[in-house]
């Protein structure tokens, strides 16, 4: 699949927001813990990635009601579901100047009731864009760092409906915003999930 920049300005995936607010002391703490560590920006990027993963659980997995959406949230409160764990790594790795998009893809539920839009992101290395999903490992999932290759959570079964949306996004969809935002817990989240973007 060839990924799709959806503004041709390759500083638009550095910039700070509302969202990802790398700009925030904490953000910028954390960057600097990870960074301290490394060797280089690959190494960095490979720890920020590890530290998002496993050192922020899915809130569906250890059963937290909170919902984060901003990226110094996130790493507060160590808690998000796909978005919010991918906006915070967005933040860490546009701290330390490594260009990161969000991008999408489109899931099947596990009962087959329908779909929802599953949220990760895309660094750019070596003059490509490599997506990468920071969701979180449990049983039957196993997402890694790879700019050899993707590792992500779930591969896409076109069969079922699913997709990957091609476009890389410089700010957090819309949809996923606004979910986020508009939800008091995550069991209201769940019901409102985008199916589609």
């Amino acid at each position: 699949m060839e990924l799709i920049q959806e503004n041709p300005d390759l500083s638009a995936y550095l910039a700070a927001d509302e969202v990802i607010d790398h700009e925030h002391p904490l953000v910028r703490q954390t960057a600097a813990r990870l960074a301290d560590g490394a060797d280089d920006s690959y190494d960095y990027a490979r720890a920020a990635f590890a530290y998002i993963r496993d050192a922020v659980p899915h809130s569906a997995d250890s059963g937290d009601l909170r919902v984060t959406w901003r990226a110094s949230d996130v790493l507060e409160q160590r808690t998000g579901i796909c978005y919010a764990k991918a906006h915070a790594l967005a933040a860490l790795l546009r701290a330390e100047d490594i260009p990161t998009a969000l991008c999408y893809q489109r899931l099947a539920h596990d009962d087959g009731s329908g779909h929802c839009v599953h949220g990760l992101v895309a660094v750019r290395f070596d003059g490509a864009w490599h997506r990468q999903d920071p969701r979180g490992n449990k049983p039957g999932v196993d997402a890694q760092f790879s700019l050899d290759g993707e590792r992500l959570a779930f591969p896409v079964h076109h069969e079922a409906g699913e997709l990957d949306y091609p476009v890389l996004y410089a700010a957090p969809h819309p949809a996923v915003v606004d979910v986020l935002k508009a939800a008091p817990d995550r069991p209201y989240l769940w019901k409102t999930l985008p199916a589609a973007l």
